[in-house]
């Protein structure tokens, strides 16, 4: 039996994150319960903010065996993949392109999974559920963003079209220190990594990696400054709230990390991250101050810093950023998939994916080969 729930407290805490995150496999706290609670307890994921909580729910006799975060929007905000050309195009033409069902972590451009059952064969029956779900709710289409590539693969077809982006990861290469890490750079990308720290620190700026219970509500009050401030200028109204972070601050907090920027005895900047098994998540930042390199220090090498102590695998820094690429970042493949309900739109969208994937072929290939790392090595 499948239903939809309009709250993720409507689904048990144990039942979600059974299926998100099960025993065994690689933690990934971004698709975690607590997360999806916050961000819509928080009200950030809310009806009046454009994200309506449709959680796809399968039981089978009355255990759950299947969930999808869904939900039902009425604009493409929050999203890092971007439809407004085919929703400008759809309505042009005399369409409704809103409502959609939109399958994500609210805000976060963090793959995992979407699909959350044990078997490829549940997650067909979420899959077909969800474009039932559409058409119970009026909308116009159906987009799973930042799913694994096993399932991409597996149900990319007819009726899900397949789409890819690139976003840039830290590899750990079993590095002993950064130092080790720099090591593996040319000559010239190393030289421009030290300079860039270096001047970071001379202009009388400490950094400070918190987790846990180092981390204050005085830590989150100047970090929400930091990020408004950032955001606002950026793109006009930032997605969460103050009290969204300290949600996450109380239910989260072993698995976060807080960087934070200090000169002259005041705190001027801040790094969001969350910190998976493998992977640390960095997702939000922002300053109150403007100082040559400080967003390289505080979002990416504080950031290589901790995966290496921690022992993690890698470092995903969120959407976009090829200037990511000189600091030790290597370009990375992200899918989505789409299901959308009008033939003819459905048509000219496949006709474009097609294209817009061999160039994002073409597009990695040609960022990989501006690698910053040695000849000699191959990753």
């Amino acid at each position: 039996m499948l239903k939809a729930v309009t709250s993720a407290l409507s689904i048990a805490r144990e039942d979600w994150d059974r299926l998100a995150n099960p025993q065994g496999s690689e933690f990934n706290p971004l698709v975690s319960h607590d997360f999806f609670r916050c961000v819509e307890e928080s009200g950030c994921a809310v009806s009046s903010t454009g994200w309506a909580p449709r959680h796809l729910v399968m039981e089978d006799d009355g255990q759950i065996t299947g969930i999808v975060p869904c939900y039902r929007k009425r604009h493409s905000q929050g999203e890092y993949v971007f439809d407004y050309g085919w929703a400008d195009a759809y309505e042009r033409a005399g369409g409704r392109y809103y409502p959609k069902m939109q399958v994500s972590v609210p805000f976060s451009p963090v793959t995992g999974p979407r699909l959350l059952a044990e078997t490829e064969a549940q997650r067909r029956e979420l899959a077909s559920g969800l474009i039932a779900l559409s058409t119970q709710e009026d909308a116009s289409s159906v987009h799973i963003t930042f799913l694994p590539e096993l399932d991409w693969l597996a149900l990319g077809g007819k009726l899900w079209l397949q789409r890819t982006d690139i976003q840039f990861h830290w590899m750990n290469n079993g590095y002993a220190d950064f130092d080790g890490f720099l090591g593996s750079l040319s000559s010239q990308k190393r030289k421009n990594i030290r300079k860039e720290r270096a001047s970071v620190a001379n202009a009388g700026i400490t950094m400070h990696a918190l987790t846990g219970k180092d981390i204050e509500e005085r830590h989150w009050d100047a970090f929400f400054a930091f990020y408004m401030d950032t955001g606002s200028r950026k793109w006009g109204t930032p997605y969460l709230n103050r009290r969204f972070f300290s949600m996450i601050g109380e239910a989260m907090n072993d698995h976060i990390l807080l960087v934070m920027a200090e000169r002259g005895g005041k705190l001027i900047a801040g790094a969001l991250n969350f910190i998976g098994s493998q992977a640390l998540y960095g997702r939000n930042w922002g300053a109150l101050e403007y100082h040559d390199n400080l967003h390289f220090e505080t979002c990416y090498y504080q950031a290589i810093d901790f995966a290496i102590t921690r022992g993690l695998t890698r470092v995903e820094a969120g959407a976009q950023g090829a200037h990511k690429l000189a600091r030790g970042y290597l370009p990375q493949k992200t899918y989505s998939l789409h299901y959308l309900a009008h033939p003819g739109l459905q048509r000219a969208v496949a006709d474009y994916l097609q294209a817009e994937r061999a160039g994002i072929d073409a597009e990695q290939q040609a960022l990989a080969a501006h690698s910053p790392f040695r000849q000699e090595l191959d990753f």
